[in-house]
This record gives C-alpha cells, structure tokens and sequence, in this order.
C-alpha cells in the first residue's frame, strides 16, 4: 500500500487522519490488533515513523525561537517552515484522533471491568490468543539466537504477568515506566501498548483513572465532584510523560533492534504475546475466582474475542512483518 503523501493537507486530510487516529486509537486500547498495524493499513505508517524521527531537540528550539520573541521579533514563516518539517498538522490529527478513542474505549472497559470482568478478560484472552497465531505465522526462527530470544520474551511476559499485584502497587514510578513502555509500543505493528499494560499490571487501575479524570475534568458541567482531577491528574501525567520518553527513545531502540536483527527482534516481541495469555487468567483467578459457570463464561467470551479478530485478519488486515524494518 503507498504512503500518503498529503493526507494532513486541508481540512479533509485533517478529517482523514483523524478517523485513521480513532482506528488506531480504538485498537491500542484493547489487546489485539496493534496501532501500528492499522497505520500500516491505513497507509500512513512511514510518514508517522518519519514525523517521529523529525521531531530533535533542535528542531523544537528553533520552533521555540520563532514563535518566542525573546530576541525582540516573531518569525511565523521560520515557525511555518519548521511546523512543516515536522509534519506538524498530521501530527495533530493523528494524536486527537487517537486520544479520543482511548478515552472513549476505556469508559467502556472501565464500566465493564466493574460489572463482568470474567466476560472483559476472557473477550481479552481470545484477542490476545488469536493475535499470537497471527504473529507466529508470520515470523519464522532458524537460530538458536532467534529462539533464545522468542524464549526470553515468553519467560519475562509470562513471569510478569504473574506478578501484576505487586506491578498494580508500584506507584508512579510504575506508571512512568508503564507510559515508555506501552506508548513505544503503539507503533510497532503487532504489538498492542493495551497488552503491555495487561502484562505489567496496569491495565484496569489507569483506565479507570483516566475515566475518572476525564469525569472531574468534566464535572463543572455536570454537577459532579472535582475532588478527583488532582489525584487522577497526577497518574495521567505521569504515564503521558513516561509515553513521551517512550516514544522518542524506546522506540528508537526497537528500530535500532529490528534494523540488527529483525527476526530475533520480531521472535522477542511475538513470544510477549504468547506469554501474556497468562495475564488475563491470572487476573480472573485474583478478582474473581475459577469455578464451572465463569470457566464456561470465561471460555465464551474467549472464543469470541478470538473469532471476531481472526475474521479481522482474514478481511481486513494486511500484515507484513518484513516492511517494519524498511520503514
């Protein structure tokens, strides 16, 4: 599929981006399909990697420069010419869009969390069960490197996953660590940033506090308490600085990773998926506890949750593991 070229031009190149940021945004937020897989889709994911790479501390100073007159004058040509380097208005659109849909996906998992968590986690289970077949076609190991690798991915995610009382308790430290690691994620195809959180603990406490928060933000108009924002406030900020870090930096290792050694790389980030199916089961079995009617509501829900995204990729998904390490 080609890149587009001018898609953030104008207010339908705005609009567009916008509806491809709800995709990925609504995609991220639930394990499964990737963010970065719908860019891949959508067409835009070369220029999103190359709106990321644009972004350098020098550029932003010299946006900074022009739009500051710290030195007595303002530029708006330099900060027009430096806002098109970095592809500023794509950006935009793209960021909105996705930040919509989180908010509006997560509500949803929040309230579903609270009333059926066995059916959220076991609709969980069968995404992340079907995505794992549907990266594990695509890569293939033929070194002991590559699957020394795949076997570190799995061990980590599944001891992990195993360990999300003790994650679920680690404070904002946590949480910064968390934002790194799911937001990198976000554009990598394959690998869904909702699934880390799932793995590292977070999932379910920062959906609901951005839920939370959104509702004190809100609550002027609605006539609601506002007690929460600061409390609620602090989390969201903390993950969406650890998500800026995230993006600049962890992502750039993965690249650097994949550049190296692609199919080790790709084994490593599978093999995280296929280590988190314990992630959801552990959560039923904590929260909820196994017995015969939620083992039959848990598998139900597992099997829809995976037929609904393997008929995704059999309609929908173009997935080709090789152009990540060209983008």
């Amino acid at each position: 599929m080609t890149e587009a070229s001018n898609d953030g031009d104008g207010l339908r190149g705005f609009l567009r981006t916008f509806l491809v940021g709800l995709c990925m945004g609504s995609a991220d937020a639930v394990p499964g399909v990737s963010g970065g897989t719908v860019a891949l889709i959508a067409g835009v994911y070369g220029r999103l990697i190359a709106m990321i790479t644009a972004v350098t501390p020098a550029r932003l100073w010299s946006l900074l420069r022009a739009l500051v007159p710290y030195d007595g004058r303002v530029s708006s040509a330099d900060a027009s010419a430096v806002w098109d380097e970095l592809d500023g208005w794509f950006g935009v659109a793209l960021v909105f869009g996705v930040l919509t849909a989180v908010v509006a996906v997560t509500r949803a998992v929040h309230v579903a969390s609270r009333n059926s968590p066995t059916l959220l986690f076991g609709f969980f289970f069968g995404l992340i069960a079907a995505s794992a077949v549907i990266l594990v076609r695509e890569i293939e190991v033929a070194t002991p490197f590559q699957a020394g690798a795949a076997l570190v991915g799995f061990v980590l995610a599944f001891l992990l996953s195993g360990s999300g009382t003790f994650l679920r308790t680690g404070g904002l430290l946590v949480v910064f660590a968390s934002g790194a690691v799911a937001v990198s994620a976000m554009i990598l195809p394959g690998v869904s940033g909702s699934l880390l959180l799932i793995i590292l603990g977070q999932y379910t406490y920062l959906s609901t506090t951005l839920t939370r928060f959104v509702d004190g933000l809100v609550a002027p108009l609605t006539g609601g308490p506002t007690d929460q924002v600061v409390d609620t406030g602090t989390v969201v900020l903390v993950f969406a600085l650890g998500g800026l870090l995230g993006l600049f930096t962890v992502s750039r290792l993965v690249r650097r990773a994949l550049e190296r050694n692609r199919r080790a790389t790709m084994a490593f980030l599978v093999a995280l998926v296929v280590g988190a199916l314990r992630a959801p089961v552990e959560r039923v079995r904590v929260d909820v506890g196994f017995s015969a009617e939620v083992a039959v509501s848990f598998t139900t829900a597992a099997v829809v949750g995976g037929v609904a995204l393997l008929i995704l990729d059999r309609y929908f998904i173009d997935l080709d593991l090789d152009t990540v390490e060209s983008r």
